[in-house]
């Protein structure tokens, strides 16, 4: 039976859906691993939407909370907004009162990735926040560590990410992830579906 990773994301302008892309994609070069694409419900309305700029919506279909359980593991992305995560993902995590009851989700491995608009915008804060709601259901925060290498100690180019997972700068939003911040997001979803297929083989 495959191992089955849900990339589950929310996205307003399109960086944190790039590096869910790659995410994929790292996750799905593993041998028995099915990767999966999801996004969460957006709270916003169209009229609203329109206002701040927002572009279309991709492709990837929306994911009903209680559906997390059919999942052996997780990488989580969203856009910071204040050093925390974007509220559109917050009220994703606030309807999974079920599975916390029942502790569906416990033991299983979840990552986490971002966006920030500027180099001291939370690209650590919010991942660190969001690790209490990972503690909560009992599940087990995977960070990449130093595990992409070179990568991690670029000083030359400005590089989004950290130990706790990959990340990109948005900057006033024309700023698109690079090359190398894409690179770090196909190893992060290598590394967490590699350690999922594991952690699901010896169970």
């Amino acid at each position: 039976m495959a191992t089955k990773v849900y990339i589950v994301y929310y996205s307003m302008y399109g960086h944190v859906e790039k590096l869910a892309q790659e995410i994929k994609k790292g996750a799905a070069s593993v041998e028995g691993v099915d990767a999966k694409l999801w996004q969460v419900p957006e709270i916003l309305s169209e009229e609203i939407l329109g206002k701040m700029g927002a572009p279309a919506k991709g492709d990837a279909p929306i994911l009903a909370p209680n559906d997390l359980a059919e999942a052996d593991g997780f990488v989580f992305g969203f856009p910071t907004r204040f050093g925390m995560m974007a509220a559109q993902f917050k009220a994703f995590l606030d309807a999974t009162g079920g599975l916390w009851r029942t502790q569906s989700l416990a033991g299983k491995p979840a990552g986490l990735f971002y966006s920030t608009g500027s180099q001291g915008g939370g690209q650590e804060t919010t991942a660190l926040t969001a690790i209490t709601q990972l503690a909560h259901h009992g599940m087990i925060f995977v960070p990449i560590g130093y595990t992409f290498g070179t990568g991690m100690f670029e000083m030359e180019k400005i590089k989004g990410g950290s130990p706790y997972g990959a990340g990109t700068y948005a900057g006033d939003g024309s700023r698109q992830p690079t090359e190398l911040e894409l690179e770090q997001a196909f190893h992060q979803g290598k590394y967490i579906a590699t350690i999922t297929k594991k952690l699901k083989g010896s169970a």
